[in-house]
């Protein structure tokens, strides 16, 4: 048995991937391949419909909200959030790899106020605080950060629009949505596979849009034709519908959020009574998506990641830029899984503490 750490494109749940197998070779009974399938026709009219409604309905969202399926992953939304609504100065928090490249992607557009960065201590902490410019057009936080193992537990209170790049810990816990006026995901982190992008935005927003902006680059174009203003990727949109539905049928966010803690303070209990591993991220701020860790002898790094892959536990090294090791505990990982890696370090500590 494979137990899935990897950080994306992350595992999936068994049934999701099942069904999605099952509408590739006979989509909805129609005798053919959901990849070949139109965009307009009633069957994936009624996916993309579904997957809508359910995006928002998690989170509470309700109609002045919409919820957009777009392209070139979140790495294009550090471009398209100050391309849309950057008119003068944007505020932004400095806090792992990818919250730094939003940042320099948005001093294309004007200016960019870092109000606060853990960069120092190599993003080991969420900043606090720190305070907003009352004048920004809006401030951007990523919620959770892979490769550094931190999570924002409390969402900032502020009194302009609040942004989040929530790739990586997206529907994977209750929040208050309803503070935001941009959410954006890459979906291969926590919802489905990699070629789509989730985008929930506050539709009056759209009114603060002062440049003009070539058609696929405004949200306006997908808000306005419901994401099909052009051929949108199919598959992974019915992917990530069916990842929806089962995040319902398991109970919801509050059902979700249970377990994802009840993994994490499996794995960090580990981590923190074998004394031959150490956490790399402040305890406060300890992600529940992506739990990084290092041995206190690095010349066992091999030989652990050796052990651990025998075991079925797969997808442990850390990041190309850290090293160490990670844990990648997103919503379709069993606890069983998180149990069997336990295990490893639990007898790898006895050889070598």
């Amino acid at each position: 048995m494979k137990h899935n750490f990897t950080a994306g494109p992350a595992i999936l749940p068994k049934s999701v991937i099942e069904n999605a197998a099952q509408a590739i070779q006979n989509f909805n009974g129609s005798g053919l391949s959901l990849l070949e399938v139109s965009h307009r026709g009633d069957d994936f009219d009624a996916v993309i419909e579904e997957a809508r409604k359910t995006a928002l309905e998690l989170y509470g969202l309700g109609d002045e909200y919409e919820a957009l399926f777009m392209t070139g992953g979140a790495s294009t939304q550090f471009a398209l959030v100050p391309y849309n609504f950057l008119n003068t100065k944007a505020a932004y928090l400095d806090t792992g790899t990818w919250a730094n490249k939003a940042l320099k992607e948005a001093k294309f557009f004007g200016q960019v106020d870092v109000v606060a960065s853990s960069k120092d201590s190599n993003y080991s902490y969420i900043p606090k605080g720190y305070n907003v410019p009352t004048d920004a057009d809006y401030f951007h936080i990523t919620t959770n950060n892979t490769i550094f193992g931190t999570q924002i537990h409390h969402m900032p209170e502020v009194s302009v629009p609040l942004v989040a790049d929530m790739s990586s810990d997206i529907y994977s816990r209750e929040i208050d949505a309803n503070k935001f006026h941009l959410i954006y995901a890459g979906a291969q982190k926590n919802l489905g596979p990699s070629g789509v992008t989730l985008v929930l935005i506050r539709k009056s927003w759209l009114e603060q849009v002062k440049r003009a902006i070539p058609t696929m680059f405004a949200y306006k174009t997908f808000v306005d034709n419901l994401s099909l203003y052009n051929t949108p990727p199919v598959f992974p949109i019915y992917v990530a519908m069916e990842n929806l539905r089962w995040i319902k049928e398991q109970g919801g966010l509050k059902a979700v959020e249970k377990h994802n803690q009840e993994k994490a303070q499996l794995l960090y209990k580990a981590i923190d009574e074998l004394p031959l591993f150490n956490g790399v991220a402040a305890t406060e701020d300890r992600s529940l998506m992506n739990i990084t860790f290092t041995l206190s002898n690095p010349d066992l790094d091999k030989a652990f990641l050796a052990e651990a892959e025998a075991a079925g536990c797969v997808g442990l090294a850390g990041h190309r830029s850290v090293g160490g090791f990670r844990a990648s505990t997103y919503n379709a990982l069993a606890k069983e899984s998180v149990q069997a890696l336990v295990d490893v370090m639990t007898e790898f500590s006895k050889k070598h503490g």
